[in-house]
């Protein structure tokens, strides 16, 4: 069952999802007054997208990410520059050490068994060191430098992904939301249509027109539809729960969103309302008509190829791979190093003075060098990690041709789906309209006693049913216009976002 299927039998009109009449049903709860005082500003989806971007916590988690690796290549810089240490130290001799030197060094004539006490060092020692190393060829740490910058690509263009994804959710969530409304009112709709013929029906019943069994018909009819618009209202619930947790909104009951999916014209897009004209124009790829869609493929496939953003981490990680197997093969190149120091010792005895007293009492000494280092031989180690590398790079090469053999394929079933629930709402249209005449004609024959009650519930049912398809046929295109423009990575307002970042 693929996932257009899964929605179908989770907001069929029966299904356990039901959708929402808690709107529609609110003002019979309470007073006019209190609903137009106590109701929240709905907001629209360019709003809402604008909101996740800058506040949903897996983008926050995935800068994050992004600025630990920015400062790793600031940290890979500094095996480039030079390095520079000062160590100072001062020692106390409580009891200066003393070693024992043949006598024979001071008296000639002293026997082979003799020795001088001989005290070495003073009261206070003084120690200082500057010291400046400079790597003047170092391959290893040039190709690590490399190799940072291409992890801080990598992890730029994952945000970017991780943006173009919870932009798409949005969108998804927020159509869900709109989707569960649609079904609530037509629930809602229901209820009071079967509620009015019910009366009607009690009325004729009283008088003789009708028989028993017509009123039982429909008072089991309204049994089996209230709990489905409890069933609608928990729906509605759970899509504003679920929308509200991707923008980060505290209270879900206060999230409404505009628009309808009743009252969206696909074919004519001038149409409808400002409200769902800002739905239908929040798009990032220009779709086209469905006469033809061979141009469309093709620019969906080479667009998907350059700007998808799971395709382009691929690709970088491939650099990266790359790069870390160039780092393992530098380690046989030797370095070399450029060092320098510059070194104070002073001694003094009785009260410590700050280096000595006197230049006497201090010695300098200076000396700079240049140090080649070529490693020989470490076992096999070197060239197992080598071979580690090469491994992983070979790997990510695979993932990246599989990768792009199923986006080519997802972009082609994706086309597909849009153009199937075009032309299904397209079709749908002509259905509500047919059947809302039927229902009319249903009704009217009803009330003059030309026709049965079974007659009317039917053309209820096949009207809200017709309804409801029309509305799942806008919500599948909507959905499906969502996928195509993540699967071609020209999702709306992320490249906006991250201009306006500057990032």
């Amino acid at each position: 069952m693929n996932s257009q299927q899964r929605r179908h039998g989770r907001l069929s009109i029966f299904g356990r999802f039901g959708s929402v009449g808690l709107l529609a049903l609110a003002p019979l709860a309470v007073g006019p007054g209190a609903v137009a005082a106590q109701e929240p500003e709905a907001v629209g989806l360019t709003g809402l997208v604008r909101e996740a971007l800058g506040r949903n916590n897996e983008l926050i988690a995935a800068r994050q990410a992004y600025e630990t690796a920015s400062e790793q290549v600031s940290e890979a810089w500094s095996n480039v520059l030079p390095s520079v240490d000062l160590n100072a130290s001062y020692q106390r001799n409580i009891a200066a050490a003393v070693n024992f030197l043949p006598a024979v060094i001071f008296d000639p004539n002293a026997g082979p068994d003799e020795y001088i006490p001989v005290q070495f060092g003073a009261d206070n020692v003084w120690n200082s060191t500057l010291s400046v190393e400079q790597p003047l060829f170092r391959p290893s740490v040039i190709v690590a430098l490399g190799a940072a910058r291409r992890f801080e690509s990598l992890q730029d263009e994952t945000v970017r992904g991780r943006e173009q994804m919870v932009v798409t959710q949005v969108r998804t969530a927020y159509y869900d939301v709109l989707l569960a409304q649609e079904q609530a009112r037509l629930t809602e709709n229901s209820v009071r249509r079967v509620r009015e013929s019910l009366a009607e029906t009690k009325a004729l019943n009283r008088a003789g027109l009708a028989d028993d069994y017509s009123v039982l018909r429909l008072e089991v009819e309204l049994a089996n539809l209230e709990p489905n618009l409890r069933r609608a209202q928990n729906a509605v619930s759970q899509a504003r729960r679920a929308l509200a947790v991707l923008v980060d909104y505290e209270d879900h009951e206060a999230l409404v969103v505009r628009g309808s999916l009743a009252d969206i014209n696909l074919s004519d897009p001038s149409a409808n309302s400002a409200d769902n004209q800002a739905i239908l124009a929040f798009v990032g790829a220009d779709f086209g008509g469905t006469d033809d869609l061979a141009p469309v493929l093709e620019e969906g496939l080479a667009r998907g190829a350059e700007m998808r953003s799971d395709l382009r981490q691929l690709r970088l990680t491939e650099d990266l791979r790359h790069t870390e197997m160039r780092a393992e093969q530098a380690t046989y190149l030797p370095e070399i190093t450029l060092f320098g120091s510059f070194l104070v010792n002073a001694q003094s005895n009785g009260s410590p003075g700050f280096f000595g007293g006197s230049d006497g009492q201090r010695a300098y000494s200076r000396f700079a060098g240049v140090r080649f280092s070529l490693p020989i031989f470490q076992g096999f180690r070197r060239d197992a990690r080598i071979d580690q590398k090469r491994a992983t790079l070979r790997q990510a090469q695979a993932d990246s041709r599989q990768a792009v053999r199923a986006a080519q394929s997802q972009i082609r079933t994706v086309i597909e789906q849009v153009e199937e629930a075009y032309l299904r709402a397209v079709g749908q249209e002509l259905a509500v309209r047919q059947a809302r005449r039927g229902f009319e004609i249903a009704s009217a024959q009803y009330t003059e006693g030309l026709g049965s009650q079974l007659e009317l519930t039917d053309a209820e049912v096949a009207l809200r049913q017709s309804e409801f398809n029309y509305a799942q046929a806008v919500f599948d295109y909507l959905v499906a216009r969502a996928q195509f423009d993540e699967a071609t990575g020209q999702v709306p307002l992320v490249d906006v976002m991250l201009n306006e970042r500057g990032e």
